[in-house]
Formats: structure tokens, sequence, C-alpha cells
């Protein structure tokens, strides 16, 4: 019986053993006792290719059985995990841009490093990982890899390790991509010290949380700010909202990043000095881009790498609008009124278009309250969440957004509104209208007699 009883042990155990050596390689998962105590740094690269995409292969001293060098080779660098569990966006960014293009995926995890209450302490181990890399790089362009084919897309304290590999390369690696780079303890600091634009041949920024946990200046050859880079539509507005009030801001770069592998809408970022300028539509020409259109966020903003990195500085500042989910494409409109009240008007239009099946889109533009003047044109840019083609009806509503005193008349002697998005469609027109303050008016536009310029 002892005997049969230690059979069964001896093959039970190379059972688990066979298991564990079978198993695939996972990112490493730690608990909040693990940020507690804190964590020594330990990096992992995880490998994913079209040949193994379900299932990572480690990394190694050894010889890899999936690593093609003459491939683009993408490494994923996460930042701080103040409680260690793994980013739930792996998954994802893995199979889109497997789906995109045959690359070689390396995630690379340094959890155990990143894992820490106290920020600090994972801030001065990203020299070590950035190091750590360079090794690895260094071996795969023994092995034939070139710097032009290596790409790396940083989140947080990961965008500055890929900075601090770029300066390694002196600026010869071939992409980094920065989603939203950390802020504390990098703001102020000099060039070698943080991400700079030369740092790779091409780097493009998405800053989403600028007045948080993010950085605020310009850090690439092409800087996004989607929303002006502070509060993001979808996010919480107060702390009772708990942990998603502190990085629901910071994480939509990396959602809006996603969203650009997914194509669904190309969302398309207008190059201003300021978001204030956007919003008063000083900055939605793209003839500097020609024959291009203005850039797109995300994975695709390569194709205006020629023109972004000519410019003398080469630093390009690009805002724009989204909705608050997915696909998180706003369609922009320019509205063109003209006014023939006798004394000047400030307020707010809210815009609602139907289409022929009767879906509506609707926009308020509240960025600042607009200026009406008698006989003057007022040009205002607003945004539809959705794409509405023929639109059969449209309803303005005007206000002031006084809560007591006199109601006011808009009256208007000429609207336009024409797409930005699609410059090809026809411009809606309507004249002689007078709207009632807070009272919503609907009409069918007709097609302009002229085009707008």
């Amino acid at each position: 019986m002892l005997r049969l009883h230690i059979i069964f042990i001896f093959i039970f155990t190379c059972r688990v053993g066979a298991d564990t050596e079978e198993a695939c390689p996972a990112f490493t998962g730690l608990s909040i006792s693990s940020a507690l105590t804190g964590t020594d740094l330990k990096v992992k690269l995880l490998l994913y290719t079209r040949q193994n995409q379900h299932c990572a292969e480690t990394l190694s001293t050894v010889a890899s059985n999936y690593l093609n060098v003459t491939k683009k080779s993408i490494f994923i660098v996460h930042g701080y995990r103040p409680t260690g569990s793994p980013p739930v966006w792996i998954q994802d960014i893995i199979k889109l841009l497997l789906s995109i293009e045959d690359v070689n995926i390396i995630i690379v995890d340094w959890n155990r490093g990143a894992t820490t209450l106290i920020y600090h302490n994972a801030f001065r181990k990203t020299r070590k990982v950035a190091e750590f890399l360079k090794e690895r790089i260094d071996r795969m362009l023994a092995e034939g890899a070139s710097l032009d084919s290596i790409y790396l897309i940083g989140i947080s304290l990961g965008a500055h390790i890929s900075g601090f590999v770029g300066q390694m390369y002196n600026g010869r690696l071939g992409r980094i991509t920065a989603l939203d780079p950390a802020g504390p303890l990098f703001r102020g600091k000099p060039h070698s010290e943080r991400l700079d634009p030369s740092d790779a041949q091409f780097v493009d920024v998405i800053h989403s949380d600028i007045d948080g946990l993010g950085y605020r200046e310009a850090l690439g050859h092409i800087d996004f700010y989607p929303n002006g880079g502070t509060d993001q539509p979808g996010c919480p507005q107060t702390i009772f909202s708990g942990s998603q009030y502190f990085k629901c801001d910071h994480q939509r770069s990396v959602f809006l990043f996603l969203s650009s592998l997914k194509k669904s809408c190309n969302i398309t970022a207008y190059p201003c000095d300021s978001y204030r300028d956007y919003k008063n539509s000083k900055c939605t020409s793209c003839n500097i881009f020609q024959p291009l259109p203005c850039p797109v966020l995300g994975y695709y903003a390569y194709e205006w790498k020629s023109h972004l990195t000519q410019k003398d500085p080469p630093v390009t500042k690009a805002f724009f609008d989204t909705a608050d989910k997915e696909p998180f494409c706003i369609y922009h409109y320019f509205v063109d009124v003209i006014t023939w009240n006798q004394n000047m008007r400030r307020g707010s239009l809210t815009i609602k278009l139907t289409d022929q099946a009767g879906n509506t889109a609707k926009s308020r533009i509240n960025h600042e309250a607009a200026v009406f003047q008698q006989h003057r044109q007022t040009i205002l840019l607003t945004g539809f969440d959705q794409d509405l083609d023929e639109v059969q009806r449209m309803s303005l509503t005007f206000s002031t957004g006084t809560v007591v005193g006199p109601k006011y008349k808009l009256r208007i002697l000429q609207m336009r509104l024409w797409s930005i998005s699609n410059p090809e469609r026809p411009a809606l027109c309507r004249y002689d209208l007078v709207l009632m303050e807070n009272v919503e008016i609907g009409f069918k536009p007709i097609p302009c007699e002229s085009r707008p310029t």
C-alpha cells in the first residue's frame, strides 16, 4: 500500500511539472499585500506572434521558437502598478496589433518593481528597466534586427522608460508612442531625464490627464491633447467614484490608442497652439499637410512622419474632442451665423440633426459664450458623436444661461452648417429665423446657395 502511495505521488508530481512546463507564461499578477511591502525589480519579456498569439513565450538567453528579428518588434511597456494587478488592456492590444500586422509583440512585464504604494520607488527603477531592454535589443540586433524596426509603446512611467532606451541608441529607434507620459517627478526635468522628440525617429504622444497623473508639455514630434488633455468625457468628476476618479483620465490614452487599431473611425486632430484656440474655430485648416488631411490619432499617426519631423522645431500640438465611449469619434462641423439683432447677444446654441431614418445627433456649443452682433458673421465649431449623412431636419435652441431675468430673442439672418470631417458634403442653410430663448425651433434645412470658404 505504501508503494502504491509513493507511485501515485511520483506520477502526480510529474504531471504537475509537465503542466507547469507546458502552461503559457502570463503577466505577473500581484496583490495589494505586495504593494504594501514593495517589490524588488524583476523584468520578464513575453513574446506573442501570429504563430503563438494565445500562448506567450518567455524571451530569455536561450533561442526563441517564435521571434523573427527580420520583422517589426513592438515592445509594450506598462507603468506604475499601485495594486499589483495586471493591466486590463494587455490581451486587447496583442490581438489588435497582430490583426493589423505580422509583427513580434513583446510585453515588458516589470510588475515586480512597479508594484508599490510608494510611487517614488517605482520611479527609481525606470532606468534599470531601460538598461534591461537595451541588453535584449542588443541581442536582437546581433541576430539581424534593425533599429528602424524597433517600436516602443510606453504607458505612463513606461513612456519615459521608452525614452531612456531611445537615448541609449541616440534616437535611432524607429518609433516611440507615449500614452499619457507620467508627470510626477518628471515635470521640469531636462531632456536627458525624460522622454524627448530626439529619442526616436518618430515620437507621438497622447496626453489625457495633464492636470493629474500625466505630463502637460509637448514631448514628441506630435502631441495629441484629447479634450484639451484634461477631463475626459465619461470619466467620474468626483472622488466618491473611488479609484476610477484617479485613473480614468490617465487610462483614456490607452483606450484611445486601442480604438485607433480597430479603425471603426478615424479620430482627426487639428494642429493648434492651444485648446482654447481650437474651440474658438481658429485651427481647422489642414493645408500644411496636403495632400494628406489633418493627422489621425494613434497607430496610424506615423503616416504624417515626414511632415512632422521636418518642421523647425519638429514639435506639433494637436487638439480634438471625443465622445464618452468607444469609438470616441466626434464628427466636426462649422456653424456660420449672421444675426440682425440691434443689440449684441451673448449665448450658446444647441443643434440637433435628424436623418431620413429618424436617427438624431445633438451638440451644444458651450466652450465659451458666443458673441452675436448685427450683420457680423460668427463662426462656431461643433461636433456630433454620430455621422449623419442625409440630414432631413434640424433644430436650434438659443440660451444665455441666465436663470432669472428677461428672456431674449436671437434673430438669425443666415445660418450655415457644413462638415469639416466630410468636406465633400453640401452645406446646409436656413434664412430668416427667430429663436426665442430656451425654445427649440425645428425646420427643414436647404442646400446653401454657395460653398463656405
